[in-house]
């Protein structure tokens, strides 16, 4: 292609000259681009457009020449609109110019036409002749233009269904609108295999379409190299295709000289372009484009982090909305969905809300118009789920799409994925992989490495990291890098993996307890110094937020424990967590740890851990108003405890069924067990609970409407745990005696005191939400009491949506009680 003349202002009036007769050809059309190009440099060009009248008359002599001189002046110091000239002359010629006619040196006859005469030869445009009379005009036909290229248009055809991902696209909005005007810009668009990123990121393109009328350029980097080679396709080989696409006539060989050609044709081109999955940022580096008025999308299932160096902006791709991910399950399901909406919620979470595996599910519903939604909730639980059940043409594609994933990671990566499947746990921290990383190798560089291996996991979207050093798989790759583990990971090695967890687990759950409640401290029974390092817990706060992140993993490693026969460790980890359920109160784990507890206890042969599960696991019993098999458990204790002449826990047997009698308002009976707890305490010394004994007789007293009683009681109580430093059980009495002095009609000091145990509770080392939730609801009675029907609502309110969570029939009551406010 010719570039544009330092004087094509004629040449570019002789051409606009030839297509003048017909202002809608083509090369008015495509003059009309050059303009808005050439307006980007100079918008006072727009008003010379267009140069002919709005009824199509030809265009204006003066006008048509003042453009033609205005866009040849900016071709001379704008490189778009040089380009786009060169570009529209190539296409759109102006006609051979006329040659000046040929003076005779002697006078032409008479006559008008033309002679040639003698032995005349034609020659093209030259002439053989002796005699010629009169002007000779050559007329050669036109030469037709090469056809024009189309303007590429490559993306892939959007699907036909395409739900939500609404504020995904307002993402992606506001990374374009930040973008500098001096820059060009790339997007990375990540996440996990079948979250739909290619069909986002089509789909969000072709909304942009507007801005992009130079063409949209699509290559798939993920596909195979050649029909001979399988692997990532080269840059070389998609910037030749590009610069075909463009109307290169020649591609260099190297792909340094083919990304350079590739920035010089696009420049000043408004395209737009997806890299879709790009596996590096090395594969995507040699195709950005080099020009701000272009946008390059990359899709991957990596970060691609090395883009950043590069001005990228990174946007991660999660699963859809539930609702939404429901809807698209009910293409296919149709009603069935609507009919069992608690099992669809079910099969898309199994489907970890991706688009791909609820996709197939869908399908799979519209095959077996019969098969209910429950019973494939409950096939997409079973084995590997969703990852192998799922399938087109009988290929699982989750797994393979996995396994593509996992194979392109560092062998250290590798390794750490596959034992970390093994683990029951949904919650991963940096210490704990560290420890599963060390092999018992105790280096010094183990904890550099562990950090090596899970920041691949996460550059993969294989791992989330979900706060400071800790980590969580996507739900459909738990089951992939379990089966891996299970499948690639010898006896020896999947043993040595879960032991390190579950001693991880006991050690951690053992630091808690000495930070959150180091009276309970079983004494004869420490961990051996070679146990597995804790993760750091930096203070009670931090402690009770491990608890309560850890939960499952606690409980995951109490049911291995209990599975396997690590019957020691069942027990002991159960023991270890009471702060956790204490605290936080989770029923129905509260009394399955204890039942598992319990039997490894007596199959260790240990009375004291048997003690122990029975007492504590008589609690959770109790809390769920399971009352006659909580007082059974404490029996038991009870004939344990004398067997063994163990006054402490005799003493906590009778507490537990003084408690029971006084829930179940027998408050005679309550009042001996209490009293009975109090003086075997009081005999050997045992202040703390002794204190606990009074606090349990104030509320006896107190459920008997003996007001006074009830305050000196809690009076005692208080002041001897503050001297011991029990601050949760001192604050807990505190609460207590706040809402017996308003009972009693000190109303001020009782809420003085209510409200200063509830601050306590909200932060903290006696921080509860149980007893927070109690404090509010104590408050919402003191302030209607007084009439404050606002401040009434407000505390119930509150305390009703921490019930919800942590006792349904409390909050139930509290619904009860707000109806009727």
């Amino acid at each position: 292609m010719r570039a544009f003349p330092s004087d094509g202002s004629e040449a570019l009036l002789s051409a606009m000259a030839a297509c003048d007769a017909d202002p809608d050809s083509s090369a008015w059309r495509d003059l009309a681009r050059v303009v808005d190009i050439a307006a980007r440099a100079d918008p006072a060009v727009t008003r010379l457009w267009p140069p002919y009248t709005t009824g199509g008359q030809s265009a204006d002599a003066a006008v048509r020449r003042e453009l033609a001189e205005k866009l040849s002046a900016l071709a001379s110091r704008d490189t778009a609109t040089r380009q786009a000239l060169t570009e529209w002359l190539h296409h759109h010629p102006c006609p051979a110019t006329t040659p000046p006619p040929v003076r005779p040196s002697v006078p032409p006859p008479a006559a008008t036409t033309n002679v040639i005469r003698g032995g005349s030869v034609l020659h093209g445009p030259s002439v053989q002749a002796r005699d010629i009379h009169g002007d000779i005009h050559f007329h050669p036909p036109a030469s037709t233009p090469p056809p024009r290229l189309p303007v590429p248009r490559q993306l892939l055809p959007v699907t036909a269904r395409f739900t939500d991902r609404e504020a995904d696209r307002r993402a992606l909005n506001a990374l374009r609108a930040q973008r500098p005007t001096h820059a060009p810009q790339v997007l990375v668009v990540s996440g996990l295999a079948g979250v739909g990123k290619t069909t986002f990121a089509t789909q969000w393109l072709y909304e942009q379409a507007s801005s992009f009328t130079d063409g949209q350029f699509y290559a798939d980097l993920g596909g195979q190299a050649t029909d001979e080679e399988s692997g990532p396709v080269s840059p070389a080989v998609v910037l030749e295709a590009f610069l075909v696409a463009l109307g290169a006539s020649s591609v260099p060989a190297g792909i340094a000289q083919r990304s350079a050609l590739w920035r010089s044709m696009t420049s000043g081109l408004r395209l737009a372009v997806l890299l879709d999955s790009a596996f590096t940022a090395a594969q995507v580096r040699p195709l950005l484009l080099g020009t701000p008025t272009g946008l390059t999308v990359v899709t991957s299932r990596s970060t691609l982090t090395g883009l950043r160096i590069d001005g990228a902006s990174v946007h991660r791709l999660e699963g859809l909305p539930a609702d939404s991910a429901v809807e698209l399950l009910a293409v296919g399901g149709g009603t069935r969905v609507a009919r069992e909406p608690t099992a669809a919620r079910e099969v898309v979470r199994l489907c970890g809300r991706l688009p791909l595996a609820v996709a197939l599910a869908s399908a799979q519903l519209a095959l077996r118009p019969h098969r209910s939604v429950s019973a494939l909730a409950d096939s997409l639980s079973r084995g590997q789920g969703a990852v192998a059940t799922l399938r087109v043409d009988g290929e699982a594609v989750m797994r393979t799409a996995l396994d593509m994933s996992y194979d392109i990671l560092p062998d250290e990566s590798r390794a750490l994925y596959r034992r970390m499947g093994l683990l029951p746990a949904d919650r991963h921290d940096l210490s704990l992989l560290t420890a599963l990383a060390d092999d018992g190798q105790g280096s010094r560089d183990t904890g550099h490495a562990a950090d090596l291996a899970v920041h691949a996991l996460v550059e993969a979207n294989l791992l989330e990291e979900t706060g400071p050093g800790t980590y969580r798989f996507h739900d459909l790759v738990q089951p992939h890098a379990r089966h891996l583990g299970e499948e690639l990971e010898n006896p020896g090695r999947r043993e040595r993996t879960l032991r390190c967890f579950v001693d991880w687990c006991l050690s951690t759950a053992a630091s808690a307890e000495s930070i959150l409640t180091p009276s309970h401290r079983l004494p004869g029974h420490d961990l051996p110094a070679e146990t597995v390092p804790p993760a750091p817990l930096d203070g009670p706060e931090e402690a009770l937020a491990w608890l309560d992140e850890h939960r499952n993993n606690l409980m995951g490693a109490v049911r291995h424990s209990a599975r396997v026969g690590w019957h020691t460790s069942c027990w002991r980890l159960t023991d270890l967590a009471w702060p956790l359920f204490l605290r936080l109160r989770p029923s129905e784990m509260w009394i399955e740890a204890h039942r598992l507890g319990l039997e490894a206890a007596r199959r260790s042969g240990t009375r004291q851990g048997e003690g122990r599960m029975l007492t504590s696991g008589a609690i959770g019993l109790r809390n769920a108003g399971r009352y006659p098999e909580a007082a059974d458990w404490y029996r038991q204790a009870l004939e344990m405890a004398t067997a063994d002449n163990d006054v402490r826990q005799q003493a906590q047997a009778a507490s537990g069924l003084g408690h029971i009698s006084l829930l179940t308002h027998r408050l005679d009976e309550a009042h001996d067990h209490f009293e009975h707890a109090l003086r075997l305490r009081e005999s050997i010394g045992y202040r703390r609970g002794a204190a606990l004994s009074r606090r349990r007789l104030g509320e006896t007293a107190m459920a008997g409407g003996d007001l006074a009683t009830a305050a000196e009681q809690l009076r005692r109580a208080g002041t001897e745990l503050d001297s011991l430093g029990e601050t949760y059980e001192a604050t807990r009495v505190l609460a207590l005696l706040g809402h017996v002095l308003d009972s009693g009609g000190d109303r001020a000091e009782g809420v003085r005191r209510l409200r200063d145990a509830l601050a306590r509770f909200r932060a903290g080392v006696a921080r509860s939400e149980h007893w927070e939730a109690r404090c509010l609801e104590w408050l919402g009675q003191a302030a209607e009491s007084r009439g404050d029907h606002v401040e009434s609502v407000r505390h119930y309110e509150a305390a009703r949506d921490l019930f919800r969570r942590l006792s349904p029939e409390d909050a139930q009551r509290l619904d009860d009680r707000l109806r009727q406010a």
